[in-house]
């Protein structure tokens, strides 16, 4: 797989009113069969679990509280949950840092450019229809191309 050794497009991600200290940044990079995308966050709280559903939701601003404006999953192909092109991986905290990589062929970085990427206040049980039952949106970030 070739792939583009700079990001193509980033998310600075930023905390709601209630996690005013969580924040990190979301990079994608160019592959020859789809995207990586690369998060580092800081700032997470502590739960029982330390897992935190990551997606990439239809809206093009963080505004609103807690996030309205985001909407919901980005999913172009209508399909089910946990198969729309936005479900990510989770992110695992530890101490409240978490860093995560992961290929996906569901998308294309031109595709995401102006939609967000949200952190949510739990885990994605990859069943409950349509988003994972994964709680609040408790961080945002707008994925802006890089020039």
């Amino acid at each position: 797989m070739k792939y583009s050794a700079y990001p193509k497009a980033t998310a600075t991600i930023r905390g709601g009113e209630v996690y005013p200290n969580l924040k990190g940044v979301v990079r994608l990079f160019r592959s020859s069969d789809g995207t990586i995308l690369e998060a580092e966050v800081t700032g997470l709280p502590e739960t029982d679990t330390e897992f935190f559903a990551l997606h990439i939701h239809e809206g093009e601003s963080c505004l609103g509280k807690d996030f309205t404006e985001t909407g919901s999953h980005w999913n172009p192909g209508k399909t089910v949950h946990p198969k729309h092109a936005g479900d990510l991986p989770p992110l695992l905290s530890n101490h409240g840092r978490a860093y995560m990589m992961v290929f996906t062929d569901r998308f294309f970085i031109e595709e995401v450019i102006g939609k967000t990427v949200i952190i949510h206040s739990g885990p994605d049980d990859f069943r409950t229809q349509p988003s994972g039952n994964a709680g609040t949106k408790i961080a945002c970030g707008v994925i802006q191309k890089v020039y």
